[in-house]
């Protein structure tokens, strides 16, 4: 492929890697023009009006600068192949359910099809790139795959990985801690490989865009996601040791994370992360651990997930516990439905866990989040036929008549509300459970509330004090 000749590039799958990814391409590189396509005509639709499907802090401007000039939304998945030079594929890899590796291994389906429409469509070579998050070696299966073609075409196939944080997605895109592109070790693979790079270095320094092979890409990103989500079971777990002392976990993670060689990221303390690639993609370390037979190091990892799970779990026995062993017909306003602050995004979100106990404990739950709410309602559709479920439109409808407020994502709006107000409407006695440790704990204990956090034993703080 002569470099010069690539005037088109194409994202095959508009969520919120490909979407964002493509974005900050076209506003650097306007040169390019840059397609993105789905199967799923009303999301194409959305990302052509003004009501975005995806909410990204910076994205919605973006795109109303590039769109239709060098950023272009379809629904025409042949027409683009048959243009592009360059194929992203950013499609989504959940977690099999069904046979071998069931629970754990990652379902590859949507990758072959898109390599099999990448080889009906195209009539000439083209340099595809997976940029979704893939188990190791899914490179070297997909360019089999696309190899198999009875045209005669060579396709070079790059691993670009992704890492982005949802909710500083576009920041993360545009000043990125590293790029990685992995490539074959050939003439060819890495002749590809810099004409990835030649397009980042519009915007990236060159010296933070790492060449490497095919395989340390996509394990990096595996490790990555990891280490990271390590880091919150980690302080997690020793929440709960804090709760059953007179340790204070805020005080002890900020010791823990002055240590220069440990830092201070990750280690505020919550219900448990969630999000599309934490769980998928350590459950995929688990897995490919196991067939190796580092049957250890996979429980070493598992371990990770399961104090995840028990984080949920013990969250929710203590709102059971601290109001009188019952929920049932009792309102509780969950607050943020998101896995984190900033974005519309509920996959493997806490707040499904918790709000499915207490709806089988046949509590009344009331949710409100300021961009999550009909992704809440997608994954709530189970109970969708539920007396006890609710959706609101503002924090202040959830909480009125309530015997419970649950803040679960860390919005910044939830910090400033009047809880004063909401003091007034709720039922006696009031309970709150801080799930994000982000409200002022002594101010709402002087207000009436019953307060509880994570990581924090306020009655036993009080009573030694």
């Amino acid at each position: 492929m002569v470099e010069n000749q690539i005037k088109t590039i194409l994202c095959i799958g508009a969520g919120y890697v490909g979407t964002p990814t493509m974005a900050v391409i076209a506003d650097n590189c306007p040169e390019y023009k840059i397609i993105v396509v789905d199967k799923n005509i009303d999301k194409i639709r959305a990302w052509n009006s003004d009501s975005l499907p995806i909410y990204e802090p910076g994205l919605e401007d973006i795109i109303k600068r590039r769109r239709n000039k060098n950023l272009f939304f379809s629904e025409d998945i042949a027409t683009s192949i048959k243009e592009a030079s360059i194929i992203f594929v950013s499609v989504n890899t959940p977690t099999k359910k069904f046979g071998l590796g069931a629970g754990m291994a990652s379902d590859l389906q949507f990758i072959e099809l898109v390599a099999r429409d990448i080889i009906k469509y195209a009539q000439e070579d083209k340099l595809v790139i997976e940029k979704s998050t893939l188990p190791v070696k899914t490179a070297e299966a997909l360019s089999r795959v696309l190899h198999s073609n009875d045209k005669g075409l060579k396709f070079e196939v790059l691993s670009n990985p992704e890492f982005l944080a949802e909710g500083t997605a576009i920041n993360d895109l545009q000043h990125p801690d590293r790029v990685l592109i992995g490539s074959m070790k050939t003439e060819s693979g890495i002749e590809s490989a810099k004409i990835l790079r030649n397009i980042y270095t519009h915007w990236v320094p060159t010296e933070k865009i790492k060449l490497t092979n095919l395989w340390s890409s996509e394990l990096s990103k595996l490790v990555a996601n990891a280490m990271l989500a390590q880091r919150v079971s980690s302080i997690n777990s020793i929440s709960a040791l804090c709760e059953k002392t007179n340790a204070d976990v805020e005080e002890v993670s900020h010791a823990v994370g002055m240590d220069s060689r440990i830092g201070s990221k990750f280690l505020n303390t919550s219900v448990g992360f969630g999000g599309s690639c934490f769980k998928k993609d350590i459950l995929n370390l688990v897995y490919i651990c196991r067939y190796y037979g580092l049957n250890e190091v996979a429980d070493y990892w598992e371990q990770v997930v399961i104090i995840n799970e028990y984080q949920q779990n013990r969250f929710v026995n203590k709102v059971i516990d601290k109001m009188f062993n019952t929920v049932v017909d009792k309102k509780i306003a969950v607050l943020g439905f998101a896995f984190k602050a900033n974005t519309g995004d509920t996959r493997e979100s806490p707040a499904i866990t918790v709000t499915k106990m207490l709806l089988k404990e046949r509590a009344d739950v009331a949710i409100y989040d300021p961009k999550a709410i009909e992704n809440a309602k997608l994954d709530l559709a189970d109970y969708s036929q539920s007396n006890n479920l609710h959706f609101y439109n503002n924090a202040e409808d959830a909480i009125k008549d309530s015997h419970a407020i649950l803040v679960l994502t860390a919005w910044d709006e939830f910090k400033e509300l009047d809880f004063e107000e909401a003091y007034r409407t709720m039922k006696k006695p009031s309970f709150i459970f801080d799930g994000c440790n982000i409200l002022q704990h002594e101010q709402l204990k002087n207000l009436g509330f019953n307060v509880n956090c994570i990581g924090k034993n306020l009655d036993r703080l009080k009573d030694d004090e």
